[in-house]
């Protein structure tokens, strides 16, 4: 073949595919280019929803990616290459991957569904799965919990959204239901009448947000009130333990008895 055939050649192929060229390149062009404005738009938007930057970034990476492999794809088949061997390819390594990490998989959609609706957030007090404790830290796998014996607690995400969440501290006050039993002997009106005093004496306690008191239950050797009332978080537990040392007090101060179980015994001295 001499030079002249070879530049023939040369300018039957520029001839045949000059404009799919041109139009792959533009194609590129543009296609990049509306893909960084889409990851752009994507992660402000999730800026309102998603506080950890390292998650935004790792999300818009992901999604970047995705659609450059689509577009990619678009290019080659403007080309006449056969794209679907490549997507049944990429469709199986997929399947693999997720089988293979199919925990961590979930984990890490729970982790970025926590993180989206906020069913919880940092310093929070939530019981799931059987576990309770305050929230520490919300990471993408695993969430962190310091339970009130100072235990840590690492709870898988996926376990997280599978399970019923109870976020006691969400609404920022919480409501306390105690129990006060006195003597079947003892007075019911002026019981309650101190109870009351008690309640209203109670320092940093929600009182216009209600409270109630009542008898709940004749039991077995008490007469049970049903005590409540609110109390911001921060209040919670300081209201709890100031309640029964001046119940005790004030009950003991008005000869109140509190019960306690007692077992007679009788002798059969017949025989």
């Amino acid at each position: 073949m001499d030079i002249q055939q070879i530049l023939e050649s040369i300018q039957g192929f520029i001839a045949a595919y000059a404009m799919q060229v041109i139009g792959a390149i533009l194609t590129l062009i543009i296609g990049f280019w509306v893909i960084g404005r889409v990851t752009r738009v994507i992660k402000s938007a999730m800026k309102k929803r998603i506080e950890d930057e390292s998650i935004r970034d790792f999300l818009g990476s992901l999604i970047s990616i995705g659609l450059k492999v689509l577009l990619l794809l678009s290019v080659a088949s403007m080309f006449g290459i056969e794209v679907t061997s490549f997507v049944a390819i990429f469709s199986a390594l997929a399947f693999a991957v997720g089988l293979a990490l199919q925990g961590n998989l979930a984990n890490f959609a729970s982790g970025v569904l926590i993180l989206i609706f906020k069913f919880f957030k940092v310093d929070d007090f939530i019981e799931v799965n059987g576990h309770a404790g305050t929230v520490t830290d919300i990471f993408i796998f695993h969430t962190v919990l310091v339970a009130l014996d100072n235990r840590l607690i690492i709870i898988p995400n996926g376990q997280i959204t599978s399970n019923a969440i109870q976020n006691y501290t969400a609404q920022g006050i919480r409501r306390h239901d105690l129990t006060v039993g006195i003597g079947y002997d003892d007075d019911i009106d002026k019981a309650k009448q101190i109870i009351e005093e008690v309640v209203k004496g109670l320092p940093n306690i929600e009182l216009d947000a209600g409270y109630d008191i009542f008898v709940k239950e004749l039991a077995d050797s008490s007469v049970n009130f049903a005590v409540r009332f609110m109390a911001k978080n921060e209040n919670f537990w300081p209201a709890y333990k100031v309640f029964f040392e001046r119940i005790k007090k004030e009950f003991d101060a008005n000869d109140i008895g509190i019960p306690f179980p007692q077992m007679d015994v009788h002798l059969d001295k017949s025989e």
